[in-house]
Order: C-alpha cells, then sequence, then structure tokens
C-alpha cells in the first residue's frame, strides 16, 4: 500500500506541471498575470489556442517538424534494421564482426564536437535544408544495440529453417526477424520520434533562417521573446485576452499533443521491447 502510495504521488507530480500548462493556457490574461491560475483555468477562454493557430510561424515550425519526424524516423528505423541483423550474427556467420561492433559503440563514448559537425554540413551544403535535420542522427546506434540484442534472442532454427528452404537473408530478416521483433521495433520507433520531435538546438545550429526552425526551435525563441510577436498584433481583442505567459502555454501545449498521442499507442510495448532488447541470454 505505501509503495501505491508512492507511486501515485510520484505520478501526480509528474502530471501536474502539464495540467498547470494547460489551465494557464485556457485562462485570460489578467487571471495568469495575476497568479490566479493553478490546476483550473480562470475565465476561461480560447484566445490564446487563436492567436497561437493562426500564427503563421507557428503552424510553419509544426510542417518543417512533421516533416523532419517522418523523414528522420523512416531514416533510422531502415538503417537501424539494416545494421543490427547482420550484427546480431556470430563472428563465424560475420567476419569482424566484433570489430564492426566496436567501432559504433565508440562512437556512442567519443563524438567530434559540433564545430567538425558544423563543417561537415556546411561542406556537403546541407546547411538550411530539412536533410541536415535527419541526416546527422541518421545512425541511432543505442537503437541498433537494442535492436541487435534482440535479434539474437530469437531462435537460431528459424534462420536455419528458412536457409534450408532457400530463403536468402534478405527474406529472413524482413520475412521472419522484422515481424517477430514488433515489441522491440516498436521501442526504437519511439525513441526515434521523441528525439526528432523534442531536438531544438541544431535546428538553430544549422539553419540559417527562423522560417526553417523545426517547432522545439522556433518554442525556444518564443519563450525568449514572444512578447515582441503579440505586441505586433494589431488585434486589439488579442493583447486584451493574450498575454505572453497564456500563448506560451497554449504554443508548449499544442507542441506535446503529437508525443502525448503517440505514445499510448506504443507504450505496452515499451517495457518488454526495452529489457528483451537490453539482456543478452
Amino acid at each position: 500500500m505505501l509503495n501505491y502510495g508512492f507511486l501515485t504521488a510520484l505520478a501526480l507530480l509528474c502530471v501536474m506541471p502539464l495540467i498547470h500548462l494547460f489551465a494557464v493556457s485556457f485562462s485570460s490574461n489578467s487571471a495568469a498575470t495575476a497568479g490566479e491560475v493553478f490546476l483550473w483555468p480562470v475565465e476561461f477562454t480560447t484566445k490564446s489556442y487563436e492567436f497561437v493557430l493562426t500564427e503563421s510561424a507557428f503552424m510553419n515550425a509544426m510542417g518543417v517538424t512533421l516533416l523532419r519526424v517522418l523523414l528522420g524516423v523512416t531514416i533510422n528505423m531502415t538503417i537501424t534494421i539494416l545494421v543490427a541483423y547482420p550484427l546480431s550474427k556470430d563472428a563465424k556467420a560475420l567476419a569482424g564482426r566484433t570489430i564492426y561492433v566496436w567501432i559504433f559503440v565508440f562512437t556512442m563514448l567519443f563524438s567530434g564536437g559540433i564545430i567538425p559537425m558544423y563543417m561537415t554540413m556546411r561542406f556537403l551544403g546541407l546547411l538550411d535544408t530539412i536533410w541536415v535535420l535527419v541526416l546527422h542522427t541518421a545512425v541511432p546506434v543505442f537503437n541498433i544495440v537494442i535492436l541487435l540484442n534482440f535479434f539474437r534472442n530469437l531462435p537460431k532454427e528459424l534462420e536455419e529453417a528458412a536457409l534450408i528452404d532457400g530463403a536468402g537473408h534478405w527474406r529472413i530478416m524482413w520475412g521472419i526477424f522484422v515481424p517477430l521483433s514488433s515489441a522491440s521495433i516498436a521501442t526504437v520507433t519511439l525513441f526515434s520520434i521523441v528525439m526528432h520531435w523534442n531536438a531544438w538546438f541544431d535546428g538553430i545550429l544549422f539553419m540559417n533562417s527562423p522560417d526553417h526552425y523545426p517547432l522545439q526551435s522556433y518554442l525556444y525563441t518564443v519563450v525568449v521573446g514572444i512578447q515582441s510577436i503579440i505586441n505586433s498584433s494589431t488585434d486589439m481583442e488579442v493583447l486584451a485576452m493574450v498575454s505572453d505567459r497564456t500563448a506560451r502555454a497554449a504554443q508548449l501545449f499544442v507542441g506535446s499533443i503529437p508525443v502525448l498521442l503517440v505514445y499510448p499507442l506504443l507504450q505496452r510495448h515499451f517495457t518488454k521491447g526495452i529489457v528483451l532488447g537490453s539482456v543478452k541470454e
């Protein structure tokens, strides 16, 4: 009972900031400014959301992020599966397997740094394009390690039977290993979605124009200077009902909705996938 009480209290502490943000976003300018809002909207209004959803910069940033997630997750998962499958074999089946694995692990421990990465992207001509946001994170080594360990836990008899029947490794990978690894694949897909959706620093680093910022990079600039956006509005009703605090809360909440919708769909696979993919028997 004590454990249930502690975990319930901990869960409430995690959820309360989101509820407070939600309440502020639906409250009036005066109530939010006066600090009267806690867990329930005061002087309920939807003006902040009307302001956010008609703000062209916000919608443009949302579009950039959706495109980034679509391209990034597709590239991440394709490379993850294509790399994890051969690395899941033993040294007899893949010569030099241990060397290849350590090369990937090395990149998890050491990095060239921001300046070499920026210079590489500039040399390739990728700056200020959507590709710079997805290609520098195209090989998620942590996800590869999880998936290759999951592949290694699958019965070897399945592969041997397929080889006897004349199937090649390409058919075995997509026809046997991938369908049987739905839990682990769902887990690493969730990791990839959250990583691309929450990334903000690379947008500011690689994009020369704010018009090309992904959503989280745009929200970072909003948190710093949204008052200038509101002051530029000529709608007096907006100026009366929307403040920097309510507009910021609305934008942050709208920005978190996609992840809140996707996570419950994949959550049932999360525990099984992370456990089975992290331990090699």
